[in-house]
């Protein structure tokens, strides 16, 4: 199947240098066009794109609050965030907002093509060094983090011992065959796990799960 994208960003160069890398990618085809996140929003309701490339500093309405409403609005779109800096703290907050990862503007037409598709499946596209920066720096900015800890942390205690170990192991970055490979399971038990514990904590993904295990003081960024 296709992949339908959506690529949210003001500048024009942006937009179109994607749209050309993007479409020449197998299985990947740019849909719209969209040069803030209110029109964002509304070409996600008319076009139904697979995934949205969104630029978080916008006009009119920023990505942060586009991602937000976007998910709020179509469980079926999902969010790649477009930043210039690894260590934006906007990143963070895009993330507890719904997004499905995030990826550097000076990334490769490959690995722009591999976001798209990783994000597409449903898996969360978070580089494990990049992400324990990322919300390591934020956490120094900002007592969001320490406040949602305790509502999270009461949260997490519906979990079984082995479910938050694998929490703990999606937050540091593992994907489903890693996990497996540690723990010496079959790879399908830990998707059944994984499955269970965004049932269980009422998250969307793993990127929300790896954002939830960070703010339960599960894993400390370093």
């Amino acid at each position: 199947m296709t992949i339908r994208v959506l690529i949210a960003d003001d500048q024009m160069m942006v937009r179109e240098g994607f749209s050309v890398l993007l479409n020449a990618m197998p299985g990947i085809e740019v849909v719209g066009e969209a040069v803030n996140g209110r029109e964002a929003v509304a070409k996600v309701r008319e076009l139904a794109p697979d995934v949205v490339l969104m630029d978080i500093r916008m006009p009119e309405l920023n990505g942060i609050e586009a991602t937000r409403e976007i998910v709020a609005a179509d469980g079926a779109a999902r969010v790649l965030v477009l930043t210039t800096f690894d260590l934006d703290e906007y990143v963070y907050q895009a993330l507890r907002a719904g997004a499905s990862g995030f990826l550097l503007k000076d990334a490769s037409a490959r690995q722009l093509a591999d976001g798209v598709r990783v994000v597409a499946e449903g898996e969360a596209l978070l580089a494990p060094s990049v992400t324990k920066r990322l919300i390591s720096e934020f956490a120094k900015m900002s007592d969001t983090p320490r406040r949602a800890a305790q509502t999270a942390g009461a949260a997490y205690g519906e979990l079984t011992e082995r479910e938050t170990e694998v929490l703990v192991l999606i937050a540091q970055g593992l994907s489903n065959a890693e996990i497996a490979e540690r723990l010496v399971v079959a790879e399908s038990t830990i998707k059944t796990h994984v499955s269970r514990i965004l049932v269980k904590l009422g998250l969307r993904d793993r990127t929300q799960a790896a954002v939830f295990a960070y703010e339960a003081r599960l894993v400390v960024p370093g």
